[in-house]
């Protein structure tokens, strides 16, 4: 008898041969740093640190409901109600696209920039992964609006020949609805396919694997479910390859797919696919990662480094059972930075290769500020230093700070148009305004870009 209850509870409880290899101490400080910041009431809730907990190997789950509970009040007060009640006029659930793109011809641009299919999406995610389950009614309203969103998303395509926010969005939409064990029309999945066949997950800035990830995560999601027919699962099949095998052609000198943050995505298609054993480029990256656990400073990057970590993919969200789950994890409050003391000189630059900008370069100037300045410090201290007037305008997400006006010029999500942050000469920057700290002497640049 006692022997058979080994057995099933290692049937209940199957190991993770993906995760992190002798590393378990380093992964369960940065779960640990990662609640830490999740328990501050001061930061918005974000669906992708409640997923990363819940993917976890240990829990603090009473921390983990309260931050549930946020999440459901910000998500059930905007999506609450019926999409007729919001006032969409073409809102079945199954969507009509004819119909869908007349509406979308006569939004305003307000109900454009509005769209958010990938945030949506994470929402959905993290409650397909919470123990006990929640009432099925509102999760049906949400996913009627999630289609909702997919077909408004893509509506914009037939203008412009590309989603209104973007193919990682889309993707992630597509691979949440897959998850909910939810039929997807063969029309939204062949878009995706013929943007993968066609090179169109990339952008002005060069290669987006973390974009290629998600779409081939929803493809080994749609086969893996069987929500698809033999011929079609056959084209998804080789697709997912096709995207694993560039991932490994590509793979960088340094281990990693894209850079350190793009990374972790790319980990869960190999996880997906049970590859991450056999492939020796999973078990390199594997390695980039935990020499540069330092890297993962936010909440939100450390969300998605957090999974694979673990040795997990958002697909085993889709076989997820209620468990007894180990209730050990301890929250670690966020480090206090190191006082810095005297100055540095930053140069700041902005430059706008645009059609309607007079110029290339609008903003050329040195900034001086403490020491240990970042990046939204220069901004605020250009912001009063005479006599060139510089402004700029941030937007608050669950990811901090985002750069959405600099000197007038507005980056627009249904333009297509962000603001890149480098360093000279061309390097991207993989942290937000209010996380990076330039150097004495650096050379910054704004440039207004498309993606």
């Amino acid at each position: 008898m006692w022997l058979l209850l080994v057995l099933l509870q290692a049937a209940v409880l199957p190991a993770q041969p993906c995760e992190a290899p002798g590393e378990a101490a380093a992964v369960r400080a940065l779960s640990a740093r990662l609640l830490g910041l999740a328990v501050d009431p001061e930061r918005d809730p974000d669906p992708s640190v409640y997923l990363a907990l819940r993917l976890a190997g240990d829990h603090d789950l009473r921390g983990e409901e309260r931050y549930l509970a946020r999440l459901q009040d910000v998500f059930q007060h905007r999506y609450g109600r019926s999409l007729q009640a919001a006032g969409w006029p073409h809102a079945a659930p199954h969507g009509h696209p004819q119909q869908d793109a007349v509406a979308a011809k006569h939004s305003t641009s307000a109900e454009v920039e509005w769209l958010e299919t990938g945030r949506l999406a994470l929402y959905l995610l993290g409650l397909r992964a919470t123990c006990p389950p929640p009432e099925p009614g509102p999760q049906r309203s949400l996913v009627t609006w999630l289609k909702y969103y997919l077909e408004q998303d893509w509506a914009g395509s037939r203008q412009h020949g590309h989603p209104l926010t973007s193919y990682y969005q889309y993707s992630l939409g597509v691979l949440v609805l897959c998850i909910h064990h939810k039929r997807v029309r063969e029309e939204v999945i062949r878009r995706l396919l013929v943007a993968e066949q066609h090179g169109r997950f990339g952008h002005a800035g060069g290669s987006a694997a973390d974009t290629e990830a998600v779409a081939a995560l929803a493809f080994a999601c749609l086969e893996r479910e069987r929500l698809v027919g033999s011929r079609l699962a056959a084209e998804l099949r080789a697709a997912t390859h096709r995207v694993r095998r560039r991932m490994v052609e590509a793979q960088g000198w340094d281990g990693f797919f894209g850079n350190v943050y793009s990374t972790p995505w790319a980990m869960q298609v190999f996880i997906a696919t049970n590859t991450c054993r056999t492939q020796p480029a999973y078990g390199r990256a594997m390695a980039a990662l935990l020499e540069n656990l330092n890297a993962f400073t936010t909440a939100a990057t450390m969300a998605q480094a957090l999974p694979v970590l673990h040795g997990r993919s958002y697909l085993d969200i889709a076989s997820m059972r209620c468990q007894e789950e180990p209730d050990t994890l301890m929250p670690i409050g966020p480090e206090p930075l190191t006082e810095m003391s005297g100055n540095k000189i930053v140069r700041l630059v902005v430059e706008c290769p645009k059609p309607q900008c007079p110029q290339r370069q609008l903003y050329d100037q040195m900034v001086p500020v403490p020491a240990g300045a970042s990046l939204l410090d220069v901004l605020r201290a250009a912001t009063v230093q005479g006599p060139n007037n510089f402004t700029f305008s941030t937007q608050d997400t669950p990811q901090g700070p985002f750069l959405s006006r600099v000197l007038g010029l507005e980056a627009q999500q249904r333009k297509r148009s962000y603001w890149q942050l480098l360093t000279a000469p061309s390097t991207s920057l993989q942290m937000g305004v209010a996380d990076y700290r330039p150097c004495d002497g650096e050379t910054l640049i704004l440039r207004l870009s498309e993606w």
